[in-house]
């Protein structure tokens, strides 16, 4: 659409508009925090991110790099690439290479997999939020390789999606994830990988 017909539409749109009440109030009175006593947060985010196919690993601070070195060797992962900001004992023992900016599509598709923190997970829905901060990186990172090894600390996890939206800063790239990247066809297969990772791997790091 030129500019000039894009004037002239939102011409008429206001035209249309002139002399039209004002919008209804919008109700805020939904739950936005607070969590139902006696939930296991851990519990329900682990169940929600099995039921998307995500594997999830146990782990405490001090066990953190040797889980980590287990799940990459699993998955067969000799090539990976981090964070310039991912403290480089989580991944002590692992070939890995620092995201230093210049990376393309190509080059990131050479890699066996990324190993990154995260922002936040949310409970209720198995959503794991990355934010771009330097123990995440840019999003390229996390959706060209096909193995994505997530780690989330247990004081990151809240209920419901209104409750991360608090601790989200809404100016940084945020990137939502439930579950490895899936789509269906016409007639309802399951593909996974399409639109990023196959495979999610999620190290909990848990109070020991």
């Amino acid at each position: 659409m030129s500019a000039t017909a894009r004037d002239e539409v939102l011409a008429r749109v206001r035209a249309a508009l002139q002399g039209a009440p004002p919008p209804p109030e919008v109700l805020r009175d939904y739950r936005t925090v607070g969590t139902p006593a006696g939930t296991d947060l851990v519990a329900v985010l682990v169940n929600r991110l099995e039921d998307y196919k995500a594997s999830v690993h146990r782990s405490t601070a001090d066990a953190l790099s040797a889980v980590v070195a287990v799940v990459l060797e699993q998955r067969g992962a000799d090539r990976v690439v981090v964070p310039p900001g991912l403290p480089p004992e989580w991944t002590a023992g692992a070939q890995t290479t620092i995201d230093d900016g210049a990376l393309g599509p190509h080059d990131l598709d050479r890699f066996d997999g990324v190993v990154t923190a995260c922002a936040a997970a949310v409970a209720e829905t198995g959503t794991i939020v990355l934010d771009a901060s330097p123990d995440q990186g840019r999003r390229a990172i996390t959706l060209v390789p096909d193995l994505h090894v997530c780690i989330v600390r247990a004081d990151q996890i809240v209920a419901s999606v209104p409750e991360v939206l608090h601790r989200l800063d809404p100016s940084r790239p945020l990137t939502f994830i439930s579950g490895p990247s899936a789509t269906s066809d016409i007639e309802l297969e399951r593909i996974e990988g399409v639109h990023g990772p196959r495979t999610l791997d999620v190290v909990l790091v848990l109070p020991g």
